[in-house]
């Protein structure tokens, strides 16, 4: 189950295989790469429990020559079916440790270079949360926009289950991330392209096709609105809309690669659980 039949190596990437449906965890368990060098990114939300995120990264270890992991919100959700009952920073840290063990870069780690097909790249697993900036239409504040997705109905369980400990907010978390990620971006050298890979995007674009526009809100933040250009990026990889497609952005790939549900898998005419290529680009791909 990859997106070309064997040949030169490749980078794939995938996200939001939420391996808790029996249905997505089949689709990890066939989950093969078409060459002995192909790496695999994963954009986040692989599962809510500890063990399904060990589980899932470690098989896909297994297989890939190198697997590099972004986290999304689920991961960092404490869940009440986890046994593992750590909040915030500790539950990341945790994760974090638990992907050291098993080979997997984490965005703690130095950027790899992939100097396969269609490289240099530097590539960024990016851990960057959300600022709550994507305010829906009307709104200029962040208590004006939950008043208004509370009327709706719309609000993420980020809301009850992602705390941000020991930082007093979720967007206090996000701007330190944000912080902390660009000085080691910008420490690149200037002539390496790079593939950023982060659960939400870096831009709000991609945001504009959804059902429940105040859904953007917990998508990403307008920190990062220029990163596509200031870092040279070659294609920007990220999940978390359920929305897989390529678009492109001032002349930058943005990849959506998510899995997502099963009731929004099903409906679609391409097969479930398919490997984006990310590089080399795939043909037709813009």
């Amino acid at each position: 189950m990859t997106s070309t039949a064997g040949g030169a190596a490749q980078l794939l990437a995938v996200s939001d295989l939420h391996i808790g449906y029996p249905e997505n965890r089949a689709l990890v368990e066939r989950m093969r790469p078409g060459t002995d060098d192909d790496w695999l990114l994963v954009a986040g939300d692989v599962a809510e429990t500890v063990a399904d995120v060990r589980w899932a990264l470690e098989t896909l270890a297994g297989r890939f020559r190198k697997v590099l992991w972004a986290p999304g919100n689920h991961e960092l959700w404490t869940h009440p079916r986890d046994e593992v009952t750590l909040r915030g920073v500790a539950r990341y840290d945790h994760l974090v440790e638990v992907c050291r063990e098993i080979g997997v870069t984490t965005p703690e780690d130095p950027y790899p270079v992939w100097d396969g097909p269609g490289g240099p790249v530097a590539v960024a697993p990016l851990f960057l949360l959300y600022d709550y900036s994507f305010l829906p239409a009307g709104c200029t504040t962040k208590a004006q926009g939950l008043e208004y997705a509370h009327g709706t109905g719309v609000v993420c369980n980020d809301e009850y289950l992602l705390h941000p400990d020991p930082h007093p907010t979720r967007e206090a978390w996000c701007r330190a991330r944000v912080a902390a990620t660009e000085q080691r971006l910008a420490a690149l050298p200037d002539d390496l392209p790079t593939v950023l890979v982060n659960h939400y995007p870096l831009d709000r674009h991609p945001c504009d096709v959804l059902w429940y526009p105040e859904f953007a809100m917990w998508c990403g933040t307008t920190l990062t609105a220029d990163w596509h250009r200031r870092f040279r990026v070659e294609t920007m990889v990220y999940g978390h809309l359920h929305i897989p497609r390529t678009t492109w952005h001032e002349g930058v790939r943005f990849e959506e690669v998510s899995v997502g549900y099963p009731r929004e898998w099903r409906g679609r005419t391409e097969p479930p659980g398919r490997l984006r290529r990310i590089v080399p680009g795939e043909v037709g791909a813009r």
